[in-house]
C-alpha cells in the first residue's frame, strides 16, 4: 500500500487499481502504529470505499479509525447522485443515527461530589447514580414499560423524530433547537421499516442499550477555548451529562433488511463490490430510495430515543434532590455519527456517509443554532469511562477538507474478549471508585469489556483532530457517574 505523508497529521493513499479517487486519513505517530499493528485492515477498507461508483474525492477516515463492517469506523464518503453515486447501508452502520447528546446545568462539581472523590455511602452522588440507573433502562435487549407507545405512536416517532416526544411532554421546544437537523430527518418512510423492526423497537424507546453506550455525569475540568466555551455556556467545574445511544434493535433490523436488498441491487445494476459488506444501490433507484426512507425513519427513532432518555435523566436529577430552576439540564447539542445525509459541498449536492464520524460544520453555517454560529458547531467526542471526553468546535478546515466531518470518539483498540482477559484478576469497578467514579452496570462483564485500556486515549485522537485543523478543542469533561448496559 502506497501511503504518502501530505503534511502534519494528513496522509494520502493515491488512487490505484480499482480506486476511483484518492483516499485520505488523519493520524498521529501512535495511530499509525495502531494501523500497522492491524496490518492496515481498516485502510484497505477505505480503499474499497474509494472504488464505489460516484464517490467524490477523497474517501476519508478520521483519527479514531478502526476496522468496521464494510466501511471503516471513522469513515466519511460523499457520493454524487448525478454521477451514478450509490448509498451503502454499511457506510451508515447497524446502529443508525447512533449519536451523543450533551446536557449542561449550573451545578458545580461540589454540588454532586462534595468529597471530590472520597466516597460517602449516603451521599447525593450515590442517590443520583441509583436514580439514573433505575430511570434509564440499559443492557442487551432491555426495554421499558412505562411509556405505553403503540405501533401507531411509533410510526409518528419514525416520521417526526424528537419533536413527537416533545409534543407529548417529554422535553421542551428549546431542546429541538439544539439537536442536529432539529431532531428530524426529512423524507422518512416509516412503512420502509419491517414488522420485525417495529417489534424490536416499540419497547426500546428511551433506553441506552449495551456495549459502548452510556450515560455519564461529568464535570468540566479544563477549558481550551474561552470564546467557544462562552458561546456553548460551559464553565470550569460545571456539571454536565453525556448520553450516548442510537436506534437500538429497530435500527439494527433496518440495516440488516437493507443490506440484503442492496446486495441484490448491486448485482442488478452491475455495481462491482470489492467487499460484499459494501452492498450498495444507486441513490436514484427504487432500492436506494427505499433504504434512505427507512434509514431516515430509524434516525428519527434515535433522535427520539435520546430525547426520552433526556426526560428520564431530568426526572432522576429531580428525584435525587437536584430540582431547583438553576439546576435544570439544558441541551447543549445532540450530534449523530452514523448516518447518510444530503448536503451541499463545493456547490453541489452530495450524499455524505458518516460512519463513526461526527458532523463538524464550521462558523457561519446557517444550519447551526444562532448562538453557536460565530464559533462553529459543537462536536462531542466521548472517551472512556475512566478518563475523559471532549467538546470541540467545527472548523472551516473541516468544511474544506472532510465534508464538514470530524472524529466521533476514542475508538476501540482492544476487542471485548481480549478486554475481559486483560481484566481478569482485577476489580475494575473498585479501581474506578478509587478515582471517584461511580459505576452502575448490569454485570461485571460489561464493566470489564469497557475498561479504559480497551480504548485509544481520547487525548491523542482529539489532539490529532485539532492539529489537523478539522476540529478545535474547546473543553475536557471528566466522569463522576457512569451508567452502562
Amino acid at each position: 500500500m502506497n501511503i504518502e505523508h501530505v503534511s502534519g497529521f494528513k496522509y494520502r493513499i493515491p488512487k490505484e487499481g480499482k480506486m476511483r479517487v484518492d483516499a485520505v486519513f488523519y493520524a498521529s505517530e501512535g495511530i499509525l502504529e495502531d494501523l500497522e499493528d492491524e496490518d492496515y485492515a481498516s485502510l484497505r477498507q477505505l480503499c474499497n470505499v474509494a472504488a464505489l461508483p460516484g464517490v467524490v474525492e477523497p474517501a476519508l477516515t478520521m483519527p479514531d479509525i478502526h476496522w468496521g463492517y464494510g466501511f471503516p469506523i471513522g469513515g466519511v464518503a460523499a457520493f454524487d447522485p448525478n454521477d451514478g453515486g450509490v448509498v451503502s447501508p454499511g457506510g451508515v452502520g447497524f446502529d443508525i443515527n447512533c449519536g451523543v447528546r450533551l446536557l449542561v446545568s449550573e451545578l458545580s462539581r461540589k454540588d454532586v461530589d462534595p468529597g471530590e472523590g472520597r466516597m460517602v455511602d449516603d451521599s447525593r452522588k450515590n442517590r443520583l447514580a441509583d436514580a439514573l440507573y433505575e430511570s434509564v433502562p440499559s443492557g442487551v435487549g432491555k426495554g421499558r414499560k412505562d411509556t405505553g407507545f403503540s405501533r401507531e405512536d411509533l410510526e409518528e416517532v419514525l416520521t417526526r423524530g424528537a419533536g413527537a416526544l416533545v409534543e407529548r411532554g417529554y422535553g421542551e421546544p428549546e431542546d429541538l433547537e439544539n439537536i442536529e437537523s432539529k431532531g428530524r430527518l426529512p423524507a422518512a418512510d416509516p412503512k420502509g421499516a419491517s414488522d420485525r423492526a417495529y417489534q424490536r423497537g416499540v419497547s426500546q424507546l428511551g433506553t441506552l442499550g449495551s456495549g459502548n453506550h452510556f450515560l455519564e455525569v461529568q464535570y468540566v475540568d479544563e477549558i481550551y477555548d474561552e470564546e467557544a466555551a462562552r458561546a456553548y455556556g460551559l464553565e470550569q467545574g460545571m456539571v454536565t451529562v453525556l448520553i450516548h445511544s442510537g436506534s437500538r434493535g429497530l435500527g439494527h433490523q433496518v440495516c440488516q433488511d437493507y443490506v440484503e436488498l442492496c446486495m441484490g441491487a448491486a448485482k442488478k445494476y452491475g455495481i462491482e463490490l470489492e467487499d460484499r459488506q459494501l452492498a450498495a444501490a444507486p441513490i436514484r433507484s427504487p432500492e436506494g430510495e427505499a433504504y434512505l426512507g427507512a434509514m431516515a425513519a430509524a434516525a428519527n427513532f434515535a433522535f427520539a430515543n435520546r430525547q426520552l432518555i433526556t426526560h428520564s435523566t431530568r426526572q432522576a436529577f429531580a428525584s435525587a434532590g437536584f430540582d431547583s430552576e438553576h439546576q435544570h439540564l439544558r441541551v447543549l447539542y445532540d450530534v449523530a455519527h452514523n448516518n447518510a445525509k444530503f448536503e451541499k459541498h463545493d456547490d453541489r449536492e452530495v450524499l455524505v456517509h458518516r460512519k463513526g464520524a461526527t458532523r463538524a460544520f464550521g462558523p457561519g453555517n446557517e444550519e447551526l443554532p444562532e448562538r453557536y454560529r460565530s464559533v462553529g458547531q459543537p462536536v462531542l467526542v466521548p472517551g472512556d469511562m475512566g478518563r475523559y471526553s471532549f467538546v470541540l468546535a467545527g472548523t472551516e478546515g473541516a468544511m474544506s477538507e472532510t465534508f464538514g466531518s470530524s472524529a466521533h470518539g476514542a475508538g476501540r483498540k482492544m476487542g471485548r474478549k481480549k478486554a475481559k482477559r486483560a481484566a481478569k484478576g482485577r476489580n475494575i469497578r473498585r479501581e474506578l471508585e478509587d478515582k471517584g467514579i461511580l459505576i452502575r452496570a448490569a454485570n461485571r462483564a460489561t464493566v470489564d469489556e469497557e475498561m479504559s485500556e480497551a480504548y485509544k486515549d481520547a487525548t491523542e485522537v482529539v489532539d490529532t483532530t485539532d492539529g489537523a485543523g478539522i476540529g478545535k478543542k474547546v473543553a475536557r469533561l471528566r466522569p463522576l457517574i457512569v451508567v452502562k448496559g
